[in-house]
C-alpha cells in the first residue's frame, strides 16, 4: 500500500465540522497536538474522516503496541463481550481478572511473589501505589523526580512535575510529597557534563542523602522513591546505568519501597517487558496501564506479595479488572509473545537509533538522541553549542510532519518522540522517518 496518503489538506472539511462542534461540548482542558479527526485505525495506520491515510508514530499515546484492530484482541473482546460485560470484581469473582493477573504476576519483574490490584488507567493505579506504600511502611513522605509524569487526579498529580500548568490551580495538593532532581544527563542538574552521565547519577544520590535526608527530611519516615525508568513527558529521559540501581541501594538502607511508572514505559515498548528490567533492578511496586488494555481502559499495581497485604475494604474500584478489558489484555499479551515484539522493539530499536544518530551528526538543531527499543526521543534544539531549548521548532518539525502524513507528537517542550506501534511493519517506520527527516532539513 502506497502510504502515506493525503488527498486533502488537513484538516480536511469533514474534520473541521467535527472541530466546531467539538469546541461546544467537549472541555477545554483537553490540549490537542493537532487536529487530526481519526475515523479508524488499521494496523500502524491511522485513517481521518477526509480520507488521508497516516503513518502512526505515537499509537494512540503509547496505548496502541499491538496496532489498531489487532484481529485477535478485537475477537477476544467480542467473545467475553458475549459473555459478561461487567460484574464488579472487588465485590464479587471471575475467571477473567484471575488469568489475566496470573499471567501479569508470571512476567512482571522478580523472583518472588506478587499480587495484583485493577484499576482504570495509570493514574489510578499510581494512586494504588502511593496507597500502598503508605499502608505498608506506615511512613508519610513519598520521594519523586522533576520532570516525571505520574497522571492528574490528586495523589498522582501532587508527584507529576513536568508541566506547570498540569498543577497551577489545584493546590493545596496532598502533603508529604518531596521532588528531586531526575540525572537528565544532557542537561545535568548538578552540572556534570553531558559526556559523563554516571556522574550526574553520582550527583543526583549524593543531593538525596546529603541535602534532602540530611536536611529536612528523614529517612525513617519515608514510604516510598517513585519514579519512571524512563520519563515520559518530561521529555524521553534515560536516565544513567548506574541510577536506578544505587536508588535502589539508598532504598534497601532505610528500609524504602520502590515505585516503578511503567505506565507509558512497560508492555514490551523498550525491549524487554518493563523499562526496570534495562538496570537490573526488582521494584517492590509496579505500576501499568496503556497499552496494558490493547486499547480498552484498564490499570494494575502489582506489588510483593508481602507488601499487598491490606485488608479488605481498604482499596477497592468498581470498574476495576473489567472482564472485558482483561480479556483484551491477556490478548494483547499473548500477542506480544506470540509476534516475539519485544525482540523486535529491541532490534528494530537498534536500527533507528543508528539513523537518528547519523541525523544528531548532519543537523545542528538535532541535539541529543536518547530510548530504549521503540521508545526514543529527539532533542530539538537552537544550535549544539548552546545546547537552547527550541520548542518552536520542535512544533513545527510535528505540524509539517502531520500535514505530509505522519502521527507523530513532542515530548517534554522540545523533543520529538517515536514510538509507533511494536508490529509497525519496517517499510513504514523507515517511510515515516524519512519524512521527519526531511522536515527537520526543511526547518533547519
Amino acid at each position: 500500500m502506497d502510504v502515506p496518503k493525503i488527498v486533502v489538506t488537513p484538516p480536511g472539511p469533514k474534520a473541521r465540522e467535527i472541530l466546531e462542534r467539538d469546541s461546544k461540548v467537549i472541555s477545554p482542558s483537553y490540549v490537542r497536538f493537532y487536529p487530526l479527526v481519526v475515523e479508524r485505525g488499521e494496523g500502524s495506520l491511522l485513517y481521518d474522516v477526509d480520507g488521508n491515510v497516516y503513518i502512526d508514530l505515537n499509537s494512540g499515546l503509547g496505548v496502541m503496541n499491538v496496532g489498531h484492530a489487532h484481529p485477535e484482541v478485537v475477537e477476544a473482546i467480542k467473545r467475553q463481550a458475549e459473555k459478561l460485560l461487567h460484574y464488579s470484581n472487588t465485590d464479587f469473582y471471575y475467571e477473567e481478572s484471575v488469568k489475566f493477573a496470573e499471567k501479569l504476576v508470571s512476567i512482571a519483574p522478580g523472583n518472588f511473589g506478587k499480587k495484583v490490584f485493577f484499576s482504570n488507567s495509570g493514574t489510578e493505579s499510581v494512586e494504588a501505589a502511593i496507597k500502598l506504600a503508605r499502608w505498608r511502611t506506615k511512613r508519610q513522605y513519598v520521594i519523586g523526580f522533576i520532570g516525571a509524569f505520574h497522571g492528574r487526579t490528586y495523589g498522582s498529580l501532587s508527584i507529576t512535575s513536568s508541566k506547570p500548568v498540569q498543577r497551577a490551580g489545584f493546590s493545596p495538593l496532598v502533603p508529604g510529597i518531596v521532588h528531586v532532581p531526575y540525572p537528565y544527563s544532557y542537561r545535568c542538574p548538578f552540572g556534570a557534563s553531558p559526556d559523563d552521565p554516571e556522574e550526574c547519577a553520582n550527583r543526583t544520590i549524593a543531593f538525596i542523602e546529603d541535602w534532602v535526608f540530611g536536611k529536612f527530611v528523614p529517612p525513617e519516615e519515608v514510604a516510598a522513591f517513585i519514579f519512571e525508568p524512563i520519563q515520559g513527558e518530561g521529555g524521553y529521559i534515560v536516565p544513567p546505568e548506574n541510577f536506578i540501581p544505587q536508588l535502589r541501594k539508598l532504598a534497601n538502607e532505610h528500609g524504602i519501597l520502590l515505585i516503578d511508572d511503567e505506565v507509558q514505559a512497560g508492555m514490551g515498548r523498550t525491549g524487554k517487558w518493563w523499562a526496570i528490567q534495562h538496570f537490573g533492578v526488582d521494584p517492590d511496586i509496579l505500576t501499568s496501564a496503556k497499552a496494558l488494555g490493547g486499547g480498552l481502559p484498564i490499570g494494575a499495581t502489582i506489588a510483593r506479595e508481602d507488601v499487598m497485604t491490606w485488608p479488605g475494604g481498604s482499596h477497592a474500584s468498581t470498574f476495576g479488572g473489567n472482564p472485558v478489558s482483561c480479556a483484551s489484555g491477556l490478548a494483547t499479551i499473548n500477542v506480544i509473545e506470540r509476534e516475539k515484539l519485544v525482540e523486535r522493539a529491541a532490534a528494530l530499536g537498534d536500527k533507528v537509533m543508528k539513523l537518528l544518530n547519523e541525523w544528531k551528526e548532519k543537523y545542528e538543531i538535532v541535539g541529543d538522541v536518547r530510548g530504549k527499543g521503540l521508545m526514543i526521543g529527539i532533542e530539538i534544539v537552537k544550535d549544539k553549542t548552546s545546547r537552547k531549548k527550541a520548542p518552536d521548532l520542535a512544533q513545527e518539525i510535528m505540524m509539517r510532519a502531520w500535514k505530509s502524513g505522519v502521527a507523530i507528537i513532542t515530548a517534554g517542550v522540545n523533543a520529538l518522540r517515536i514510538f509507533p506501534p511494536l508490529n509497525i511493519e519496517e517499510e513504514y517506520l523507515f517511510k515515516a522517518l524519512e519524512i521527519v527527516e526531511d522536515k527537520i532539513r526543511e526547518v533547519s
